[in-house]
């Protein structure tokens, strides 16, 4: 019997540093794909590659088809067009159908109705909260609710599942569509733990030592860090003013990430004369992202709204507590001694979180962080979904010999 067959589509070029959690989930898999499935991937290319064919390549040790639809550098920033919008045309009379298909976001659906195969959405925010966002350029369906909500409703009964990382937004969703509940369930984002792992406490200590003395610091530097897009979403001038809201002038907080917002960032740090307490590192590989996890001494998030983001759950696999904004499902999923929920998103709560953190770091042990990960494992997580899927597939195929007897 021939393998089944899964294709992922999602706008991004998997061999390209790309920022952000789908980006990561895409990854993940590709990487932990069993040997059962042939694994397939509709992207775009962002150098100067072919387009509009397959092509095999090889991703993280796994062989993968690629298929990108068109080329197209930097998408991590806005554009007039949105790259969502020139995505999702691109599928526009084409045939990539498969026995499963990925699918993480809604608007590429539009020309996917009518594609035999089990279709999956992924579902990465609180869609509720993103919608009431006060950030009017976080999402552009912010400005037409009414126009998304008629298209989900439209879309959503193609989906044989829809699988959200956020408790929110599964219950809304039921909510709303109460025909289609028992195809929407959560699901857990997960990390690789081949990647993202803690170290021994001298040697964490040695490696933030070595960053510091990198970056011209002294030695006593203590390291917060942020790592994502540079997107109002991430309201990442939250960051800056909420550091300059910390009177301890060893702290100094690392940027690690690329976007829209990454001019305004460095204007408001210069405006704030925090250039000696912040480095805007740009984007970074996911190695070099895990060593930053490991020396910090916390990872910092200031969202308008999440789902639940991968990068929480890398910093606390390395070992790093979490300081987190109330978005999306980490302020569910820190249990006590991995992190501290700011109250409201003012510049000095969420610089007195900070400043407990780094205060009392016993009061945050590594093990605790590392335990609280543990479950959101890649290998645990993406082989249980690929598990349920075999499962539909050798059921279909018997249902289908039994019809064919009868």
């Amino acid at each position: 019997m021939r393998k089944p067959v899964l294709t992922i589509f999602y706008q991004f070029d998997p061999w390209r540093s790309s920022i952000g959690g789908i980006q990561t989930v895409v990854r993940n898999f590709i990487k932990f794909a069993p040997a059962e499935f042939d694994v397939r991937l509709v992207g775009i290319e962002a150098g100067n590659g072919a387009v509009g064919t397959w092509q095999r390549r090889e991703l993280a040790g796994r062989e993968v088809e690629f298929f990108p639809l068109f080329q197209q550098a930097d998408d991590d920033r806005r554009r007039l067009i949105p790259t969502s919008l020139r995505y999702s045309l691109g599928l526009w009379r084409q045939s990539l159908a498969s026995d499963f298909m990925h699918f993480h976001r809604l608007e590429p659906t539009l020309f996917t109705y009518h594609w035999p195969g089990q279709k999956m959405l992924f579902v990465h925010n609180d869609i509720h909260q993103q919608m009431r966002s006060e950030e009017v350029k976080g999402i552009l369906w912010r400005q037409f609710p009414g126009l998304y909500f008629a298209l989900e409703r439209q879309l959503l009964p193609q989906f044989e599942q829809i699988l959200s990382c956020n408790s929110e937004s599964t219950a809304l969703y039921q909510q709303r569509y109460p025909r289609l509940a028992a195809r929407i369930s959560l699901v857990r984002n997960s990390f690789d733990s081949d990647v993202f792992y803690p170290l021994a406490e001298e040697e964490r200590q040695q490696s933030r030592r070595q960053q510091a003395e990198q970056l011209g610091l002294p030695e006593n530097t203590q390291f917060l860090l942020f790592a994502g897009r540079l997107h109002p979403q991430k309201d990442p001038l939250l960051l800056l003013r909420s550091l300059a809201c910390l009177a301890d002038a060893r702290v100094h907080l690392l940027i690690a990430g690329d976007g829209e917002l990454a001019a305004t960032l460095a204007a408001e740090r210069d405006r704030l004369r925090l250039q000696g307490r912040v480095t805007l590192l740009g984007p970074v590989d996911q190695m070099a992202l895990a060593h930053l996890h490991r020396l910090a001494s916390a990872f910092v998030l200031t969202s308008a709204y999440e789902g639940l983001p991968l990068v929480v759950l890398e910093a606390l696999a390395c070992g790093t507590p979490v300081v987190t904004t109330i978005a999306g499902e980490t302020p569910r999923l820190l249990e006590a001694g991995c992190g501290l929920v700011c109250r409201d998103r003012q510049p000095a709560t969420v610089a007195a979180a900070w400043e407990a953190v780094l205060r009392h770091p016993d009061q945050f042990p590594s093990l605790a962080c590392v335990q609280n990960a543990r479950p959101y494992s890649a290998k645990t997580v993406v082989e249980g979904v690929y598990s349920d899927m075999l499962s539909r597939w050798h059921n279909n195929n018997l249902m289908s010999v039994q019809r064919a007897f009868t």
